[in-house]
Parts: C-alpha cells; structure tokens; sequence
C-alpha cells in the first residue's frame, strides 16, 4: 500500500506529453493554456496594498482564469486551474 504523500512527482518525458496532448481535444488544450496564463498574471499581483491599476488587472486575470476554467470544467471537473497550483 502506498500513501500519496510519499509518492515522488516524476517528470514526463516529451514525447508522452506529446502522445497525450494529442489524445485532447485542441480547444481543450488551448484552453488549459489560457487558464495557465491566467493563473500566472493572478499570482503576479499578489501583496496587502495594490494601486487601482494592479486591481483593475488582477480582476481581469481572475475574469479570465474563470471563464477557461469553466470550459475545462465542463470537459473534466478535475481539469480546473487554481493560481496557487503547481500545474
């Protein structure tokens, strides 16, 4: 028996991603990418004291995370992005 805590992330190779991202949809995996960029930006303008324009951002960034996860939620709920993710 093996518990998920002890389990070691291991790399996949670029040929297998290659073999699985050809398995999913395009627009799937276009989403998958916008939601990634958006997580980035969101993660981004994090801190206790933003200006008005780093707001007006990061709710863009949210608006935007939101509406790829909602189209890779609808595919697969386990395909959601979070900004405090590792992937």
């Amino acid at each position: 028996m093996t518990a998920s805590h002890l389990l070691v992330p291991v790399p996949i190779p670029d040929r297998v991603a290659a073999l699985i991202g050809s398995c999913i949809p395009p627009h799937i995996l276009e989403a998958e990418f916008e939601a990634e960029c958006a997580a980035r930006e969101v993660r981004r303008f994090r801190g206790p004291r933003l200006g008005v324009e780093d707001q007006a951002d990061r709710e863009q960034a949210l608006s935007e995370l939101a509406r790829a996860n909602k189209f890779l939620s609808a595919h697969h709920p386990m395909l959601a992005v979070r900004p405090g993710s590792s992937w």
